[in-house]
C-alpha cells in the first residue's frame, strides 16, 4: 500500500478520496488553486500545494505542475478523481514517465474508449451490443444527413469526443438536421477542441443503465448496475442502484457484456460501461446497447458502494499499489437499494441556472451519506460545478430507500445560495418515479408539474416573515401597543407582508391578499390550524424556513437599485462567466425571445434572450469578455423610443 497520494482534484471527490486514505493510513496532498484556498478539502489533506489561478486551465488542468507538486512532497501515486485530467491519456503518460503510479487506467485503455465511434468498433469485437449510428470519419454535411435517412429518424448527434451532454442533439425530422448538426458540432469544437459528431438511432423510451466495472488490468468483475434515467439534458439528477424492474437474466446478460468490454482493453481499476436499455416493453437480453464507457471513478459510485458493501476508492488503491482483485463475482452481491440526488447551487425557476453564494447556513441530516466539498460559509464559485453535495440513502426496499431520500432532502437546510433541493423533493414525489416507471424523457414531459411543485409555500413563507420580524423566538411573540395589535410592515428583496402581533406566541401575516393566522403552540409552528415541521433559521443572508420547501428572504436594502430598469430592456448576467457569443447589433430589431447572447459559465451554454420587442440601442460586451454577475450587456430603445 502507498504511504502518500496526491489528489489531483477539489471538491466532493477529494474529500471523498482522503476519507478512505485515513481509514487505510495514508498520507494525502491535496492541491488546490486561488480559488480554493480554504477549501474543505485543503483542510483535510495532510498536505496542500498551491497550482494557480482559479480558472482550471491554470490550476487543476496543469499536469505538469501536479506532477511536479507530488515529486515535490514525496507522493508515491496520483489519484485523479473525476473530471479535469481524469480521463487525459497524456497526463497518464506524464505521471508514470515521472516515476509515480497513476491511480486508474493505463493510458492505452483510455485512449481505447476516448472516441465513441472508435470505442463502438472495438466493442462490437468484443460481442457488445451497440446502437445502430454511423461511427464513421467522414463529417460531410450532406453525407451524414444521408446516414440520418438511412438510419430512420428519430436520431441522436453525438460529438466523438467528450461527455456530459455537450456536443449532443436528438432530431426528429430531415428538416431539422442541418441547423442540429451545425449546433452540435460548434458546441464540441467549443468543449472538446473536436467538431467530429456520430449519428445514432434515437430509442423512443430510453433508459440509462452503466454497470460497474472493476478491473485488475487482466481480468474483470462487474458490481451490478445503476439506473441513471432520471436526468435533465442529458445531466443525471438522482441515480439508484439496482436498476428498478431488473430481472436476474437480464442483469447477467448485461454484466457480463460490460465485463468483456472491461478485459477487451485490459482494463485496470474503477470504470463504468454505460448502456442505453429500450424500456417500451420491460428490460429484456436484446433490449440494451453500449454507449461509452467511461475510464474513471463515476459521480454516482456510493449507491453502489451501498448496495455492495464495497469502498471502490479503497479498491483502486490497492489494485494500483500492486494487489490483485480484492473479489471474485461469486463474492459479490447486492443488498436493499440505494439512491442519490444531486444538490446543486442553481436557479430552477430561472431555467436552472448555475447560482452563486456564500454558504450562510448548511446543515445536513444524520440518517443520510453525505458527499460534499463545502462547509457553512464557504463560497459556491463560479469557476468549477456548482455542486453542494451528494444525498445518499439506503433502505431494504427501493421504496423504503426512497422515502429516506424525501426525508433527507427535506431536512436538508441549506441558505446564502438559491438550490435546486425543493426539485429534487419534487422529483422523490412523483407517482411515475415511485413506481419505478422511469425514462430519460420523464423530468421533460413532467417539467411544469415538477417546478410548479418546488414553488415555494405561503404558509412557509408566512412563517419567515415572522423570523425577518424579529420574532422567531416563540417568546418574542407577545407585545401589545395601546391595547391594540401590533402592526409593521416586514419588508424583503421581493416584497413586503403586513404582520399583526395579537399576543404571545400569535400573530396574522397579510401576504399576498391572504391572511394567515400563526401561533406557537406545544413546541411547534401552526398556521391556519396546520401543523408545521418547519425551522426558522436566521444567518448572515437573512432567514430561511427549512423542513418542507425551503424559503429565504433577504431583508431590503435599501441602497440596492438593481432590477430597477424599466420594461426589461436592460439583459444582465445572470453570473459570473465568459460571453461566447453576440447576435445583435446597435439599431437591429429585436422580437421577445430572440437570442441576443450566449454566455458560458460554470462548464454550461446558458441563451440570453429579449425580454420584450424593441431596438438595439447599445452592446455592452463583445465575444471573449469575461463579465461579473449583473453586468450589463445589451440595452434597448425605452419603449417609447422604439415604437
Amino acid at each position: 500500500m502507498f504511504q502518500k497520494i496526491l489528489i489531483a482534484n477539489r471538491g466532493e471527490i477529494a474529500c471523498r478520496v482522503i476519507d478512505t486514505c485515513r481509514k487505510l493510513g495514508v498520507s494525502t496532498v491535496a492541491v488546490y488553486s486561488d480559488a480554493d484556498r480554504a477549501a474543505r478539502h485543503v483542510a483535510m489533506a495532510d498536505e496542500a500545494v498551491h497550482l494557480g489561478g482559479p480558472a482550471p486551465k491554470d490550476s487543476y488542468l496543469r499536469g505538469d505542475a501536479i506532477i511536479q507538486a507530488a515529486k515535490d512532497t514525496g507522493a508515491q501515486a496520483i489519484h485523479p478523481g473525476y473530471g479535469f485530467l481524469s480521463e487525459n491519456p497524456d497526463f497518464v503518460d506524464a505521471v508514470e514517465a515521472a516515476g509515480l503510479v497513476f491511480i486508474g487506467p493505463s493510458a492505452k485503455a483510455i485512449r481505447a474508449m476516448g472516441l465513441k465511434d472508435a470505442a463502438k468498433a472495438l466493442m462490437e469485437q468484443a460481442g457488445v451490443p451497440v446502437v445502430p449510428g454511423y461511427h464513421g470519419e467522414n463529417q460531410d454535411s450532406g453525407f451524414l444527413a444521408q446516414q440520418a435517412e438511412a438510419i430512420g429518424y428519430p436520431v441522436l448527434i453525438k460529438a466523438v469526443a467528450g461527455g456530459g451532454g455537450k456536443g449532443m442533439r436528438r432530431v426528429d425530422a430531415a428538416t431539422e438536421f442541418a441547423d442540429a448538426l451545425a449546433s452540435a458540432q460548434g458546441e464540441a469544437q467549443t468543449a472538446f477542441g473536436n467538431p467530429d459528431v456520430l449519428i445514432e438511432k434515437y430509442i423512443l423510451q430510453p433508459r440509462h443503465i452503466e454497470v460497474q466495472v472493476f478491473g485488475d488490468g487482466e481480468k474483470a468483475v462487474h458490481l451490478f448496475e445503476r439506473d441513471c434515467s432520471l436526468q435533465r439534458r442529458h445531466q443525471k439528477v438522482i441515480e439508484e442502484a439496482p436498476a428498478p424492474d431488473m430481472p436476474a437474466n437480464v442483469r447477467k446478460v448485461m454484466g457480463d457484456a460490460a465485463t468483456r468490454a472491461a478485459e477487451a482493453i485490459n482494463y485496470k481499476g474503477a470504470g463504468t460501461i454505460e448502456f442505453i436499455v429500450d424500456g417500451s416493453n420491460g428490460l429484456r437480453e436484446d433490449g440494451f446497447w453500449f454507449m461509452e464507457m467511461n475510464t474513471r471513478l463515476q459521480v454516482e459510485h456510493p449507491v453502489t458502494e451501498l448496495i455492495t458493501g464495497v469502498d471502490l476508492v479503497e479498491w483502486q488503491l490497492r489494485v494500483a499499489s500492486g494487489e490483485a482483485l480484492p473479489a471474485r463475482q461469486e463474492d459479490l452481491s447486492i443488498s436493499g437499494h440505494a439512491f442519490e440526488a444531486r444538490l446543486y447551487a442553481e436557479d430552477v425557476p430561472a431555467g436552472f441556472l448555475p447560482a452563486t453564494g456564500t454558504l450562510a447556513h448548511l446543515q445536513f441530516p444524520e440518517h443520510a451519506r453525505i458527499e460534499t466539498g463545502v462547509r457553512p460559509g464557504d463560497t459556491i464559485s463560479p469557476w468549477y460545478d456548482p455542486m453542494i453535495a451528494k444525498v445518499v440513502t439506503h433502505g431494504p426496499t427501493r421504496s423504503i430507500a426512497l422515502r429516506a431520500l424525501e426525508t433527507a432532502l427535506v431536512d436538508t437546510e441549506v441558505a446564502g445560495s438559491v438550490t435546486n433541493v425543493d426539485f429534487l423533493i419534487a422529483l422523490t414525489r412523483h407517482d411515475g418515479f415511485r413506481k419505478g416507471d422511469v425514462d430519460t424523457g420523464l423530468i421533460g414531459r413532467d417539467l411544469d408539474e415538477l417546478i410548479e411543485a418546488a414553488e415555494p409555500d405561503p404558509k412557509a413563507q408566512a412563517l419567515a416573515v415572522i423570523g425577518l420580524a424579529g420574532l422567531a423566538d416563540p417568546s418574542a411573540t407577545g407585545g401589545m401597543t395601546l391595547w391594540q395589535p401590533l402592526r409593521q410592515t416586514v419588508a424583503w428583496d421581493g416584497g413586503e407582508a403586513l404582520l399583526e402581533v395579537e399576543g404571545p406566541g400569535a400573530a396574522r401575516v397579510t401576504l399576498d391578499g391572504t391572511t394567515h393566522e400563526v401561533r406557537w403552540q406545544g413546541d411547534r409552528w401552526w398556521v391556519d390550524d396546520t401543523l408545521r415541521r418547519n425551522r426558522i433559521v436566521t444567518h448572515a443572508a437573512g432567514v430561511s424556513v427549512f423542513g418542507g420547501r425551503t424559503v429565504s428572504l433577504k431583508p431590503l436594502d435599501p441602497l440596492d437599485r438593481a432590477g430597477e430598469e424599466a420594461g426589461g430592456g436592460l439583459t444582465l448576467s445572470p453570473m459570473p462567466g465568459l460571453v461566447k457569443a453576440v447576435f445583435v447589433e446597435a439599431g437591429q430589431a429585436v422580437s421577445a425571445g430572440d437570442r441576443l447572447a450566449v454566455l458560458e459559465a460554470m462548464k454550461m451554454e446558458h441563451t440570453l434572450t429579449a425580454a420584450r420587442d424593441g431596438v438595439v440601442a447599445e452592446v455592452l460586451a463583445a465575444a471573449g469578455d469575461q463579465v461579473e454577475a449583473g453586468a450589463a450587456l445589451i440595452r434597448l430603445e425605452e419603449e417609447e423610443a422604439a415604437a
